[in-house]
């Protein structure tokens, strides 16, 4: 998802760029550049976005099924007996 979205905002603006262009063509230059720039901008940090949600979605995902590393470490924490008790056993 973190390329598609993207990609498709990419093809848009090529679409708008072109059919902008007659502002190009008025010499409006500044106005045309400036709103493909700023719509760039919005397009990679939508990627980064997506792809950061989709990182803690995955995250989440293996948590939820193996378990977080710090539930883990608990646990077999808790699982080792303690060597102050093998002592007093023997």
């Amino acid at each position: 998802m973190s390329t598609i979205m993207p990609v498709l905002l990419a093809i848009y603006l090529a679409v708008m760029a072109w059919v902008g262009r007659h502002r190009l063509a008025d010499g409006e230059y500044f106005y045309y550049f400036g709103v493909i720039g700023v719509c760039l901008v919005i397009i990679v940090t939508t990627h980064f976005v997506l792809k950061k949600r989709d990182y803690y979605r995955q995250k989440r995902r293996e948590e939820a099924e193996y378990g977080s590393y710090d539930n883990q470490a608990s646990e077999e924490k808790d699982a080792e007996p303690s060597k102050d008790s093998d002592s007093t056993e023997n």
